[in-house]
């Protein structure tokens, strides 16, 4: 793969990279760069956990070392109870592993990191006290606000979160950090502050936040918003054919977001095509290639929504598989990690 190939799958999907022309250099120049992506271990992981896993995947056929922070320490910071860090840690790593599997990624090269394992070293803390030095309240403040649940009376907890964030850069030895659009006032935090401490910026990377099922963003605390990881078949087509999915309409439609960023990317990289199917008085199951033939059809009213939503149920049933072969185990780990 060449400079221009592998430049193209990176950015691919993305929303925004904060520099390209760093990102260009940074593969003209290193063989195997370095990536990480780091997930606090919150509320349980759901289908929308594919889009970053198939990101992953796309800076590992780029010949990147993709490292998966599973931030242990960071859940704690935004509320997750301590006495449960260990289980979640735990479902989280065989959940993603799972996602990843589903997606059918060579995981040679990736490297699952718990937090806690670095984070509590003697330099690590000492480099939080430095870094509080040269950042305010309301520096901290901003660069959590769309991440970290704060709230109208803010704990110290969710203003020390974006420091560590951005240590883990360092910590980590990469060369480029991953997140959401989400992430973007802390990954910016990051690439200003680093320097005070005389740590090198890194390449910031960020793909967007599709919409969940309700027209929203996909959260794991609105059950109406979600597809779980361990909902059953039943399940996962009674929420995709209660989904919000205006005809003609492809702003806040979860759906066709999950359909384009998900969906169609597997299908291309597996040299497969979309079957839509439906009844033949309705046109009958036509086939795509890409998701912008789809896209066009669907915006002049060519496909009605209940045929996509069924369509879109059957390969995010395909997808869940992996899950559903090993869903008794995983769902008593949900429950030690969640019940309350």
């Amino acid at each position: 793969m060449d400079l221009n190939e592998k430049l193209e799958l990176i950015k691919r999907n993305t929303q925004e990279i904060i520099t390209e022309e760093e990102l260009t250099k940074l593969l003209k120049t290193k063989s195997k760069p370095v990536m990480y992506i780091g997930t606090a271990i919150t509320n349980q992981p759901h289908i929308a956990y594919f889009l970053w896993c198939m990101k992953c995947a796309d800076f590992l056929k780029a010949g990147f070392k993709v490292k998966v922070l599973l931030a242990d320490l960071h859940g704690a910071l935004d509320n997750t109870p301590w006495p449960v860090l260990e289980k979640r840690y735990v479902y989280y790593k065989a959940v993603i592993e799972l996602i990843f599997k589903a997606i059918g990624v060579n995981t040679k090269n990736l490297e699952f990191v718990k937090g806690s394992e670095f984070q509590i070293q003697k330099n690590y803390f000492l480099d939080v006290l430095k870094f509080s030095t040269f950042v305010t309240v309301e520096d901290c403040r901003k660069a959590a606000s769309e991440v970290v649940k704060l709230g109208e009376h803010p704990k110290l907890a969710g203003l020390i979160y974006p420091i560590m964030q951005s240590l883990d850069e360092e910590y980590l030895g990469v060369d480029l950090q991953y997140g959401g659009i989400d992430q973007r006032k802390i990954l910016v935090f990051a690439r200003e502050n680093l320097p005070k401490l005389r740590y090198k910026p890194r390449v910031e990377l960020m793909t967007p936040i599709i919409p969940g099922l309700t027209g929203k963003k996909m959260s794991a605390s609105d059950p109406k918003s979600k597809i779980d990881l361990l909902d059953d078949e039943e399940e996962v087509k009674r929420k995709v054919l209660e989904a919000f999915c205006e005809a003609g309409k492809v702003e806040d439609n979860g759906v066709l977001a999950f359909l384009k960023y998900v969906i169609f990317t597997i299908k291309k990289d597996n040299k497969e095509v979309f079957a839509l199917e439906r009844d033949k008085k309705y046109g009958g199951d036509t086939k795509y290639k890409n998701y912008e033939d789809l896209e066009n059809d669907y915006v002049t009213n060519k496909i009605h929504p209940l045929d996509l939503k069924k369509s879109l149920a059957r390969e995010i049933n395909l997808l869940l598989k992996p899950f559903r072969d090993k869903r008794e185990n995983l769902k008593k780990l949900a429950k030690d990690a969640y019940s309350s």
